[in-house]
């Protein structure tokens, strides 16, 4: 595969990747090294806006740095899932007995789906892959109660590839390793929509994991299904 998870990186000023809880391009450039294979965590911008006052500096600054928490702590879960090396030497995870016996495209090793739910999101996906030829992937897990490592060679992950990781570890739900091919597609602004929309602490602690798993799938199959253009996924459904 091309693109998977790399190693953290620290933000450069230079980038053009949004400061969204979640951008494409953010996962996208977190790369793994050829041993451990994963791809993208990019940089993030500083302001565009200039102004006229110290005190909208003064928000602007705390905006950002709020986003930019918020952004790390979606791809920090992504880079424990994959086991990638942390400031504070996290251990890698790669429990492949955590894997179940048959292929799925639905792994729920944190118990937040029903079996019920796990079905028709499997159907959902299964149906997707066919229509659009891309393949979508659902992890729900806790960290460190994860199969990690193992997932890349059980999914067969490649560009076509849409990694999502349910894991409320860091307070946003939804986590997303995105393929180049899916990348060229689908806008980099709407995985940090999603993951505002239905990730949000606030939503799945009141509705629940399930509905927030269930949410993204369908918000993301909608999205895939439409035509390819300036407007496409331009809502999250």
């Amino acid at each position: 595969m091309a693109h998977y998870l790399l190693p953290l990186q620290i933000p450069s000023s230079s980038s053009s990747c949004l400061t969204f809880p979640i951008c494409s391009r953010l996962v996208r450039t977190l790369s793994l090294p050829k041993s451990l294979s994963s791809n993208n965590l990019s940089t993030f911008p500083t302001s565009p806006y200039k102004y006229n006052t110290s005190n909208s500096i003064s928000s602007v600054t705390k905006i950002h740095s709020k986003s930019l928490n918020f952004a790390l702590s979606g791809t920090l879960s992504l880079a424990l899932l994959f086991g990638i090396g942390l400031a504070e030497a996290k251990v890698g995870v790669n429990k492949p007995e955590l894997l179940p016996q048959k292929f799925t495209t639905v792994i729920d090793v944190a118990g937040f789906l029903s079996d019920g739910q796990e079905k028709r999101l499997a159907q959902e996906i299964i149906d997707l892959e066919k229509d659009t030829g891309f393949k979508l992937r659902v992890l729900a897990q806790n960290y460190p109660d994860t199969p990690g490592l193992a997932i890349k060679d059980f999914w067969q992950v490649d560009d076509r590839t849409i990694v999502f990781v349910a894991d409320p570890t860091f307070g946003n739900i939804l986590n997303f390793n995105v393929g180049a091919s899916v990348d060229l597609d689908i806008p980099r602004s709407f995985w940090s929509r999603l993951a505002g929309k239905y990730g949000n602490i606030f939503y799945w602690k009141e509705k629940g994991e399930d509905a927030s798993i269930e949410a993204a799938v369908m918000a993301i199959s909608n999205c895939l299904r439409e035509p390819v253009g300036p407007n496409n996924c331009s809502e999250v459904k």
